[in-house]
């Protein structure tokens, strides 16, 4: 596909910006093939590889999802379009050989799902893309050298690895001081304690938070680098923090464009809402907020909240999804309880 083609229908998408919001050419071939979010000006640059990285890191996303994985693409992408859902690459900036961008799974339509995604890097290498998501060996071998990664992204993710591979996070409660994702000393009602992110696997990641006199803002955990995961107008954020964590925000509304941007503690993010940009489903305005942890590879991967400190309170599993509690001071708080927003 020519670089013309690729950029023949731009749209133009609107939101609050950090970083300017970019302008998307509409680069989608047929409904089973991946759906493409691609900067009109980075076609240029990809040339008529664009079809090809879009292919490479659509099928290295499918493997390492709980949908495609061990599964041919092609085989994937049919099973998923059949559901009515689909895989997105966003590709964000791009120089030549080198690409990066966002690519997520849709979360199917139904109570408590929501979806997967990862951050990419693509090189072009011997006539072809070869593609890194994140947990990928190429990923880390990528992100040490690509032009397109920033000196302070790049001490940022260093910081992850290195503070995962010199300290067991098996072992520890520690979140480095993690607050929830509203602004200290104000509440939010906490709606579902401890769950996985999508509803079904995994750790006990999550929670559900909504009300409060926060004025529904939803704010960054930590300093760190936020990336708008469905990109401009979208609701979900995913913001890496150095010190060993990184933390998803979903549902939002009136969310902030950002695109491997700094941001310092409690950085607005949006608004509690029931955005669905990547599939799922939300019944009233909230944020599901996940916490997540690096390896020495940059394998994000969700992890568990039992036994640790977010906000001041200690978080522990209910018997069921949903319903743990939090604990501070001798005070246990559950689902249906306001909690206040601590720094210590």
């Amino acid at each position: 596909m020519s670089a013309a083609a690729l950029a023949a229908a731009t749209v133009f998408a609107v939101a609050p910006t950090a970083s300017a919001a970019p302008r998307y050419a509409d680069a989608n071939p047929s409904p089973a093939a991946a759906e493409v979010k691609l900067p009109a000006e980075v076609a240029g640059v990809l040339g008529a590889s664009g079809r090809s990285l879009v292919d490479a890191v659509a099928a290295d996303a499918l493997g390492r999802s709980q949908d495609g994985r061990g599964l041919a693409p092609s085989v994937a992408l049919g099973k998923l379009a059949d559901q009515g859902r689909k895989v997105v690459v966003d590709v964000r900036s791009a120089t030549p050989g080198w690409a990066r961008g966002v690519a997520y799974v849709e979360a199917p339509a139904t109570e408590g799902a929501h979806p997967e995604g990862w951050l990419y890097i693509a090189r072009y290498l011997d006539g072809h893309w070869v593609s890194g998501v994140e947990g990928d060996s190429e990923f880390a071998d990528y992100f040490a050298k690509s032009p397109l990664v920033g000196a302070a992204e790049r001490r940022t993710m260093t910081a992850y690895a290195t503070h995962q591979t010199a300290t067991t996070m098996a072992t520890t409660a520690n979140t480095g001081g993690l607050l929830l994702p509203w602004m200290p000393d104000y509440y939010m009602t906490v709606t579902g304690g401890p769950h996985a992110s999508d509803g079904v696997n995994g750790y006990w990641s999550s929670l559900d938070l909504a009300g409060g006199n926060a004025s529904g803002r939803v704010r960054s955990s930590r300093d760190g680098t936020a990336t708008s995961m469905c990109g401009a107008g979208g609701g979900w954020t995913r913001v890496i923090h150095p010190n060993g964590f990184s933390t998803d925000y979903y549902h939002m509304y009136n969310a902030t464009y950002y695109n491997a941007t700094p941001v310092g503690t409690s950085a607005l993010l949006g608004n509690i809402g029931r955005d669905v940009c990547a599939g799922g489903s939300a019944t009233g305005d909230h944020v599901h907020w996940s916490l997540r942890t690096y390896d020495a590879n940059y394998n994000g991967t969700y992890t568990w909240l039992h036994g640790r400190t977010i906000g001041g309170w200690t978080w522990w599993n209910g018997s069921s999804q949903y319903t743990g509690c939090a604990t501070r001071l001798g005070v246990t708080a559950c689902p249906g309880n306001a909690i206040y927003n601590r720094t210590s």
